[in-house]
């Protein structure tokens, strides 16, 4: 296996890691990346076959799960009840329960919503232009959670900083402090949520957290814990990628001519679904391996850990033609920044949602918009988002 250097922090690979994998892809669609120590797939072909096949997972092996940091506890004491880092039977158990409350009937209820408040986000704009980001790409999904979830929406500062700090664990950049401020999110975040599940329990609302509460399969039911945990991850997973699906998708459309056809209502489903092939939210994603096997003609051993690089397989020549195109005709395709098998992204059907209904109405009430200055991407990886879009308009 070829071996490959990169810094994933370093300024140039955060403002286009594309390059880093079109050079890396010239070796194989398995190689090694040096700072990561770990074997990464390229390929769509690769990362589609491990992020399906049941020998690898997320959740470590017994003899390989490392006891947190006591300083950490509280931040993996949310962990352990994530689905997201959990395998079956105790995946299998949660995502059903969960499903059974964040129905896609539920989602799909929720258009006119976000509808509203999209205009109503846009109605608060200063004339002529704005910072797109905070203004925007960042309200709208967290007030949308905010009210799934049945909290009020004014605490949405607070729910959108408790994401950040405890998301920041997953990035290249952690270091003490981003740990420091990730266990206080923790703590801060849990302690507001079981006030409001335990409220729920005594008196129940038309809200996500009081359907959780009631869901139930087989005499099973999710605990105060895992409440949580599930609320958490809505959140932080949901939200922190849509904001950059949003200000990513954003950037491209102002940039792409002849913009109307692509938001036309026929064809947003399909420039949604390019938005997220081209520039996805999500870049790195982590498999551990259960048992000897062989991917692409590397043998993986019962130990082992692969990373899978999401972004790098949706920009794959074999797969696609001029990936590096961002080309709403695109014929529909499957890409995989929602992953794939059985950790397919719970919250898919809502962020596809928030992004076929934001982004028209966005393009529409603001004539003319155009990028003002150079967007930069901020300093995430293993998340790609944009730290600023300021814009201007008619």
């Amino acid at each position: 296996m070829e071996t490959i250097s990169q810094s994933p922090t370093e300024p140039k690979f955060v403002q286009n890691p594309y390059a880093f994998y079109e050079r890396a892809r010239e070796l194989g669609r398995i190689v090694r990346w040096q700072e990561y120590g770990l074997p990464c797939a390229l390929s769509y072909a690769a990362v589609n076959a491990i992020l399906r096949d049941r020998r690898f997972g997320r959740e470590p092996l017994p003899e390989n799960r490392p006891l947190p940091p006591e300083h950490l506890a509280p931040f993996y004491a949310i962990d352990d009840h994530s689905m997201l880092e959990l395998e079956p039977p105790r995946h299998t158990r949660l995502r059903g329960l969960v499903l059974r409350a964040f129905t896609s009937r539920r989602i799909a209820a929720m258009a006119p919503e976000i509808a509203a408040l999209s205009h109503q986000l846009i109605d608060a704009l200063p004339a002529g232009g704005a910072d797109l980001l905070p203004a925007f790409a960042q309200r709208l999904p967290v007030i949308v959670i905010a009210r799934m979830l049945g909290v009020p929406e004014e605490r949405s500062d607070d729910l959108l900083r408790w994401s950040n700090a405890m998301v920041a664990m997953y990035q290249a950049r952690r270091d003490a402090r981003v740990e420091a401020a990730a266990v206080a999110a923790a703590q801060e975040f849990s302690a507001f949520l079981r006030g409001y599940v335990e409220e729920r329990r005594s008196r129940p609302a038309d809200d996500l957290i009081t359907h959780l509460i009631a869901a139930e399969e087989a005499g099973e039911h999710l605990s105060t814990d895992e409440l949580i945990a599930t609320c958490i991850l809505l959140l932080n997973a949901g939200h922190e990628a849509t904001v950059h699906t949003l200000g990513n998708a954003i950037k491209a459309l102002a940039r792409h001519k002849p913009r109307a056809a692509a938001l036309a209502p026929e064809r947003i489903e399909a420039t949604v679904e390019e938005a997220l092939r081209f520039d996805p939210p999500l870049h790195l994603f982590m498999r551990h391996v259960y048992e000897d096997v062989e991917v692409m003609g590397h043998g993986f051993r019962r130990g082992d850990r692969v990373a899978c690089l999401l972004a790098a397989a949706n920009r794959d020549p074999s797969a696609y033609d001029a990936p590096a195109r961002f080309n709403p005709a695109r014929p529909c395709k499957p890409h995989l920044s929602f992953g794939a098998g059985v950790h397919f992204c719970l919250g898919a059907p809502l962020a596809r949602l928030e992004l076929q209904t934001a982004l028209p109405i966005l393009f529409d009430r603001l004539p003319g918009l155009t990028i003002a200055g150079r967007p930069r991407y901020a300093d995430l990886y293993h998340f790609h988002g944009l730290e600023a879009l300021p814009a201007r308009w008619d």
